[in-house]
């Protein structure tokens, strides 16, 4: 049951950073993705401060309940 637990936390964690990344790319390749959005800076500044929070978390993780 540990390993199953840790192990879906694990793939929450890379499953929140892949989809802040995608979320960058999609305004990096067509900025028009969100055409009612005006700051650009701040939207992608947000979306690594997310993937930040998620790396750290699985950062931890694997620091301290991996075997």
């Amino acid at each position: 049951m540990r390993e199953q637990l840790l192990d879906t936390l694990r793939v929450y964690f890379s499953g929140h950073i892949v989809k802040h990344k995608a979320n960058i790319e999609i305004m990096l390749k067509n900025p028009m993705a969100i055409h009612d959005h005006t700051d650009w800076m701040s939207a992608m500044e947000h979306e690594m401060a997310v993937i930040a929070e998620y790396e750290d978390k699985l950062e931890v993780l694997n620091k301290h309940f991996t075997k």
